[in-house]
């Protein structure tokens, strides 16, 4: 094996290298996106222009052109309502998710008595999401948590009415104040949502060179401008990955994927279900492109 990554480098530049270990890095997800995913992604595509039957004789496919997608935009009042209410709760979300677990890594950096408890805690929410545990009876402890939450739900929207207040009467324009209380109403989305972020801004921030920090110190450099001048810059390609991230899981798991099941596996309408899962698809694309774009023309990368 290392006879054959001597060959491979042998005569190639820097950059070559590099683009050679990304590929293997990425050659597992690639094999199995061509050996399990992609002729079922064509498959739905098939049926998102096709009319699904049921007969003793098997199964009919007939060509119906773009029938179901008409459907899914124009009849199917619940598809447009649903699918609005996910991308806004995305834009809402993601930004808040993002911010809160770069000030937790923060925080959670920093040497003080139980710092391995406070990680835990704060990961211990992804856990309590994973497939298993959800899987479990309503009279589960996710379930009672999940009560737990509406009933804070409740009780937070009276903080924010008067944090709203307040901030209404100290001159704060009325968008920010909405924004800032629909995070306050959002508090347990967002801390349950934010584990793995942490977990990689804490990751990258642990491989910031400590000779930084010293230096800036010793320049009279205060903790505040140390993060914007060497923190922030240094973990901004972290800030892009776990963007694309969040927004990919908020987008995985809401009201708009249960409808695409139910649609396809309760109604057994395939033909609807698969149109209304590659308008979400592409809905999802788009997205990723302009955030991805945006950010990316901001991302600073240290060599």
């Amino acid at each position: 094996m290392k006879s054959f990554l001597k060959l491979g480098f042998k005569g190639r530049t820097y950059a070559q290298q590099k683009a050679f270990w990304g590929f293997l890095y990425v050659l597992p997800w690639l094999l199995g996106f061509i050996f399990f995913f992609l002729v079922p992604l064509l498959t739905s595509l098939r049926y998102s222009f096709s009319t699904i039957e049921a007969k003793s004789s098997g199964i009919l496919i007939s060509f119906a052109g773009w029938k179901n997608y008409v459907e899914a935009l124009t009849v199917n009042t619940s598809f447009n309502r649903t699918l609005t209410e996910s991308i806004v709760n995305m834009v809402v979300n993601v930004p808040l998710i993002v911010i809160f677990s770069l000030f937790l890594a923060v925080l959670l950096n920093q040497k003080f008595v139980g710092r391995s408890v406070a990680r835990s805690i704060f990961f211990l929410p992804v856990i309590l999401a994973s497939g298993v545990i959800m899987s479990l009876e309503s009279t589960s402890l996710v379930q009672a948590i999940n009560d737990q939450s509406e009933s804070s739900g409740v009780l937070s929207g009276f903080g924010s009415f008067e944090l709203a207040r307040m901030m209404l009467q100290a001159g704060v324009s009325e968008t920010i104040v909405d924004y800032l209380t629909g995070a306050v109403d959002r508090i347990y989305q967002i801390v349950s949502q934010s584990g793995v972020q942490i977990l990689i801004f804490l990751a990258g921030i642990q491989t910031i060179s400590p000779q930084l920090y010293e230096a800036s110190k010793i320049e009279g450099a205060t903790g505040y401008e140390a993060f914007w001048k060497i923190t922030f810059p240094m973990v901004s390609p972290l800030i892009l990955v776990n963007m694309i991230y969040t927004i990919i899981d908020s987008f995985s798991r809401n009201a708009l994927t249960d409808l695409i099941r139910d649609t396809g596996f309760v109604n057994f309408n395939f033909g609807l279900s698969s149109a209304m899962a590659w308008i979400y698809f592409v809905a999802i694309a788009v997205i990723l492109l302009i955030s991805t774009y945006l950010v990316s023309r901001k991302v600073f990368y240290h060599e």
